[in-house]
């Protein structure tokens, strides 16, 4: 018993030491590239002072900007076509058994455990091999390819976790198929649709590998750019630029968390 007292006074100050170091090996060089990206100093060697200076250059740099657009492009169409396709699978493997059905749900977390390399040379292969020039569509459609599982799996997740009766009452009040899955499992799933959504969306802003094998001329997305930036040295341009991103996910995730919490 006083081992047993003297290790419960013990925990909780080696349970918070334990977890003060694990935040601070975490978010220590966030922190560290956020204050960076207000030194004057170009060479980020050592903080010189404060300045607004490479936010300025960083919204005037023509290269910068388009990078950016491409990335929101490819973000929004691979999320909302990933979204359809990817509710619309789950659904049909959750609610319907078919031949196949056990593979074909199997064959659902291929994309999850290929690497990353492995699927974009793939997609690249199968690309060339039809003759299809490399563009900003060819990076939607790569996207799309690996995206789609994130959201299966998701949604399936939480249609799991309903009863399907309630779709059987509402057909006995009357409901059509439609009707039911419109006004009863939609509204339940939605949490898991929303989610896959946005991880979606943040796997494809952030995807490198992928975009990189599969862009044309001019489609460079906005990790590609950083990529080339980077043959130079790490300035406090880029530091801004990881910035404004790591604000951009925070806002997000912060909306999506209001979301649910009111939900």
């Amino acid at each position: 018993m006083t081992i047993s007292r003297a290790s419960t006074k013990k925990s909780p100050w080696l349970l918070r030491l334990h977890t003060l170091f694990t935040y601070c090996f975490l978010y220590a060089p966030i922190a560290v590239l956020v204050l960076f990206s207000f030194n004057t100093d170009r060479r980020n060697a050592s903080w010189q002072g404060f300045t607004l200076d490479w936010y300025y250059s960083l919204f005037h740099n023509e290269a910068v900007l388009r990078a950016l657009g491409n990335s929101l492009k490819v973000g929004v169409a691979a999320t909302l076509i990933s979204t359809v396709i990817g509710t619309m699978a789950a659904v049909g493997l959750s609610r319907f058994k078919f031949k196949g059905s056990g593979i074909i749900g199997k064959l659902v977390f291929v994309p999850l455990v290929v690497p990353e390399i492995v699927m974009g040379v793939s997609i690249l292969t199968l690309f060339l091999s039809l003759g299809v020039k490399l563009s900003l569509i060819t990076i939607i459609l790569a996207h799309i390819a690996f995206c789609i599982a994130y959201v299966t799996i998701t949604v399936r997740t939480r249609i799991a976790g309903l009863n399907p009766i309630l779709e059987d009452a509402a057909a006995d009040l009357g409901a059509t198929r439609w009707e039911a899955f419109r006004l009863v499992t939609l509204p339940q799933i939605m949490p898991g649709i929303i989610s896959g959504a946005l991880l979606c969306f943040t796997l494809s802003f952030d995807d490198f590998v992928i975009a990189f094998f599969n862009a044309g001329v001019g489609s460079s997305t906005l990790p590609m750019t950083i990529q080339s930036m980077l043959k130079f040295g790490v300035t406090p341009e880029i530091n801004a630029i990881s910035t404004i991103m790591l604000i951009a996910s925070i806002t997000v995730l912060s909306v999506f968390a209001i979301f649910r919490f009111r939900r």
